[in-house]
């Protein structure tokens, strides 16, 4: 199991239309941990952690499930998991 971080931006129409909470609801089923959060910009961030391959399905079922129709971009950045979460949440 190799433990990475998922720093992601995802601009378009990503705000208001439930993306948030489709992505806490995918990340939880994937047993990840972190957040996810709306910028004063309207992109969307996400810090995701846990094991590679579950970050790579998260991030296919983003950009392929039913938020697909609202990215414009998709910018990911990986890095070493820090392990500092015990869940993933909506933070504000």
């Amino acid at each position: 199991m190799t433990n990475k971080r998922a720093h992601v931006f995802y601009s378009g129409n990503v705000q208001g239309v439930g993306f948030r909470y489709t992505a806490e609801d995918i990340a939880e089923s994937l047993g990840l941990k972190g957040w996810v959060k709306n910028l004063s910009d309207g992109r969307v961030e996400v810090v995701a952690e846990g094991d590679e391959k579950d970050l790579k399905e998260f991030l296919d079922k983003i950009s392929n499930g039913q938020m697909a129709r609202y990215i414009k971009d998709t910018e990911v950045s990986w890095e070493k998991a820090t392990k500092e979460f015990d869940s993933f949440e909506v933070a504000f």
